[in-house]
């Protein structure tokens, strides 16, 4: 496959993807049943999960100002939140190019080279996944009595003692193959790994460091409560127990890298977490559509501004 048809998957693979997902939900919920449940919401909370949603967001814009001064820049705080709101609009278009634009918006604007300032990016990406890898340990570790039972009422516990044993073992394996192979792949993948290491020990040795990892945690923990408090919106979901939070949380984190924003995906995750939870189809499409309509709507909105103030308040650069 050729760089050319490669870069136009990438592009077009998540447009159908959200498309057919986008297709999948409504087939689950009529159009009139969603847009009663939107009428019905209550907006209070709604409002509340966008206020901690932009929390989580200005948060994200400050800590970036943490990463840049080690390399001898001062990023303005303003820079730096158009800059995130920037991020996630052009992320609705094409995956993951918000990235690469953040970047250019550094370079442009506060002279910091690119490969510097994307290179801050990639580290904290990998600080979000390591967060991210501690909630679902946290949420094995609060809820494992519930997650284990639901899965041993469909599959056998020794097939499940079974699966998990040779999960470990494959593991173990690969990373042996890739430590000992010297195949172009394996190569690409150790360098990867050890980026990861080299960017995760680089969090500890900058000089606002304990600084980072408090923004990092808030960050975290803003999600999830724009994710709770929006729940409270919907009568039917209002009261889930904390697994269903998590979980719910969790699902619908990773489907916003399925597709352009979460676009089709999310809803789509959201009915998946809590139908384990046997909440009805109905409510927890149309929540999921709620949350992912007004972060949508607060991106559109603060991105749009953010593209277009950007030149004019660096109109002397």
């Amino acid at each position: 496959m050729d760089k050319k048809t490669a870069k136009i998957l990438k592009i077009t693979l998540p447009l159908l993807l959200g498309v057919a997902l986008v297709w999948y939900s409504l087939s689950k919920i009529s159009i009139s049943e969603l847009i009663t449940y939107f009428k019905n919401a209550n907006y209070f909370y709604i409002s509340l999960g966008l206020f901690f949603g932009l929390l989580s967001h200005l948060s994200r814009a400050y800590r970036w100002k943490f990463m840049i001064e080690p390399m001898g820049y001062t990023l303005r705080l303003p820079n730096s939140i158009m800059a995130v709101f920037a991020t996630y609009l052009v992320n609705y278009t094409i995956p993951r190019a918000g990235e690469i634009t953040r970047a250019t918006i550094l370079t442009n604007y506060e002279g910091v080279p690119f490969e510097k300032g994307f290179g801050t990016i990639v580290a904290e990406r990998i600080a979000d996944m390591l967060v991210m890898l501690c909630i679902i340990i946290i949420t094995l570790f609060l809820e494992f009595d519930f997650i284990y039972q639901f899965f041993a009422e469909r599959f056998e516990p020794k097939k499940i003692i079974f699966g998990t044993l040779l999960m470990i073992i494959l593991i173990a394996l690969f990373f042996v193959f890739i430590k000992r192979s010297t195949s172009k792949l394996a190569i690409k993948i150790r360098t990867f790994i050890n980026g990861l290491i080299e960017g995760i020990m680089s969090i500890f040795k900058m000089k606002h460091k304990w600084a980072f990892i408090f923004h990092t945690i808030f960050i975290w923990i803003m999600y999830v409560l724009m994710f709770y408090i929006t729940s409270l919106a919907v009568p039917e979901t209002s009261n889930l127990p904390l697994a269903a939070i998590l979980i719910g949380f969790i699902s619908a984190s990773f489907s916003i890298a399925a597709t352009n924003g979460g676009i089709g995906s999310y809803p789509v995750a959201v009915y998946a977490a809590f139908s384990i939870f046997a909440v009805a189809k109905e409510p927890s499409i149309a929540f999921g559509w709620i949350m992912w309509s007004s972060q949508t709507f607060m991106i559109i909105v603060l991105g749009g501004l953010s593209l277009i103030y950007l030149p004019i308040y660096n109109r002397k650069e």
